[in-house]
């Protein structure tokens, strides 16, 4: 029986044995490097077919440096990934780019945001990646200078560029690629689109304070709503999730003068504000108009449908993972911005009732 037929996966230290040569010698001849007589390489061929061996991962990283792996360490719980519509978009972007450069990706969940610079430590240390691709970036977030001072190649699924905004100080984003959206274009154009209808008095249910897009939003929606200039505007935050985000919509739907129109920045929680109306005695769009930030098949199930922005999210992450390949390879970092996002008006938004 040859050694394929025993237990496990044929290893470089079998084809050395097998061969008499070293594993390094093995590395060299498998790999096509010089460093090897023809005679050495032919045997060390020949022992390969013999016991079957395939290529792994490790073998292709003792012989070229790269272990041909990206990693992504996601703060969520494993519950959150099949509600979480953005979340499989962009993790389609990243694989739908991998894969076509033969590249695995290596994807960790854990549950406290301070544990993925310790992982992103093991990863560099056992040559698990060649490189991470980070996202949901936090004011003054760490992980920029830790993969910098770790050596690890990094690029981010938004983040665009601080540029001395304050909100954003002690965030340097130095040799880092990253790829954004156009928030304020996104946030203007949800503005103008409500205020053409009429309506006056726009709050949003955002989601995690200390995420750097909610800030990007919120400052994008301050802008908007002063540019207007007679809109009441009321923003409150939440974890992105339909239960918290039914906290915050009847929190908002029981004041003294409720809004007209409600925004939601994902949605989770838009087509859960659908719920509170219909436990409230209220009605969408009659009573207030419903406006997602993110659209998706949700919001085209739900009674009513949600008016909902349209964005790449796949394409983001896409072009994200296609600027880490490019920095891995030697190249310099890239920053992209795309195009704000498309409003697409459905059932969920008219103009509000004379009060």
């Amino acid at each position: 029986m040859t050694a394929s037929g025993e237990q496990g996966r044929v290893t470089i230290r079998q084809v050395a044995e097998h061969a008499g040569v070293s594993e390094a010698a093995v590395s060299y001849a498998l790999n096509g490097r010089p460093g090897v007589s023809e005679q050495t390489r032919a045997r060390v061929l020949a022992a390969a077919r013999e016991l079957g061996w395939a290529p792994n991962i490790a073998a292709r990283s003792l012989g070229t440096a790269k272990a041909n792996a990206v990693g992504m360490v996601l703060v969520r719980p494993p519950r959150v990934m099949v509600v979480d519509s953005f979340l499989t978009q962009m993790l389609s972007g990243v694989e739908a780019e991998l894969n076509r450069n033969d590249v695995a990706l290596v994807l960790h969940l854990v549950d406290d945001f301070a544990g993925t610079i310790d992982v992103y430590r093991r990863w560099y240390a056992g040559r698990h990646v060649d490189g991470v691709i980070m996202t949901d970036l936090r004011h003054a977030d760490p992980r920029p200078a830790a993969l910098r001072e770790i050596g690890l190649p990094a690029a981010v699924i938004g983040g665009g560029d601080p540029g001395g905004d304050p909100a954003v100080d002690g965030l340097d984003l130095t040799g880092l690629s990253s790829v954004d959206a156009d928030t304020a274009g996104t946030a203007q154009g949800i503005v103008n689109y409500l205020r053409a209808l009429r309506h006056r008095t726009i709050f949003r249910v955002a989601g995690p304070r200390e995420l750097l897009h909610t800030v990007q939003r919120d400052a994008a929606y301050t802008a908007a709503v002063a540019a207007a200039g007679d809109i009441e505007y009321r923003c409150v935050y939440t974890n992105y999730g339909a239960a918290d985000g039914m906290r915050a919509t009847r929190e908002l739907l029981s004041l003294t003068e409720p809004p007209t129109a409600l925004v939601f920045d994902n949605d989770v929680m838009a087509a859960a504000s659908l719920k509170v109306a219909h436990e409230m005695g209220l009605s969408v769009p009659g009573d207030f108009s419903v406006v997602a930030w993110d659209d998706s098949d949700l919001c085209q199930i739900t009674v009513p449908e949600i008016t909902a922005v349209v964005q790449v999210p796949a394409l983001q992450a896409e072009l994200t993972a296609r600027a880490l390949l490019t920095a891995i390879g030697g190249g310099g970092p890239t920053r992209l911005t795309l195009p704000p996002g498309t409003l697409t008006a459905r059932e969920s938004t008219r103009p509000p009732r004379p009060r």
